[in-house]
């Protein structure tokens, strides 16, 4: 539950709970955050927290190793708020570390565990879940299984959502390099997707 003192603080500086925030506002946040002011900075990690979060998951595919390393992302922020580049894209920033973070972890762990997913019970759900819980599974299973840049290429840029142009700065690649990673992805799932079924 958020404290009233950072729903206050949003709410000073113009921003709903989960709002995305405009380039202006954020860039003054930043500013803000750079300067001391722990407000602004709680601002910005709530602005922040799910997407870092939910990239996190989509990259690990474990729950509590997504928590480990979001938490981590917003540490290295926090110890480096000061050397961000406030013209600069802070979300692009964010990406960049989630995905360095991620490949850290999963450089050491060897084999990748299957999201645990506590809100489903096989209980209460009917045979039409069971199938959409299996199919979700084996394509989070497919995706865990690609080779780590191209996990993170068709992470960004299928599920979060971004341009290949933004997948590349975050990763460091080309634009070419980045549609040849994506392509490669989908066909590995897809050919793991036919064996399975």
């Amino acid at each position: 539950m958020e404290s009233r003192g950072v729903a206050l603080a949003m709410q000073g500086y113009g921003l709903a709970a989960g709002e995305p925030a405009n380039t202006e506002d954020a860039v003054r946040w930043l500013h803000l955050a750079q300067s001391g002011d722990v407000a602004a900075f709680e601002a910005l990690l709530r602005i922040h927290e799910i997407r870092v979060a939910r990239t996190a998951l989509r990259l690990l595919a474990n729950r509590q190793d997504a928590q480990d390393a979001a938490q981590d992302v917003f540490l290295r922020l926090h110890r480096n708020l000061r050397h961000i580049d406030s013209a600069g894209n802070l979300s692009g920033w964010l990406y960049r570390v989630t995905v360095n973070v991620c490949h850290d972890m999963l450089r050491r762990r060897k084999n990748v565990e299957s999201l645990d997913d506590s809100r489903f019970s096989l209980e209460s759900s009917t045979e039409a879940d069971l199938e959409r819980e299996q199919q979700r599974r084996m394509v989070v299973e497919a995706v865990g299984s690609l080779p780590e840049k191209e996990r993170a290429a068709l992470t960004l840029r299928d599920l979060e959502g971004l341009s290949t142009r933004e997948v590349a700065g975050i990763l460091g690649s080309s634009e070419a390099t980045v549609r040849s990673q994506i392509s490669a992805a989908r066909v590995k799932i897809r050919k793991m997707l036919r064996c399975r079924l």
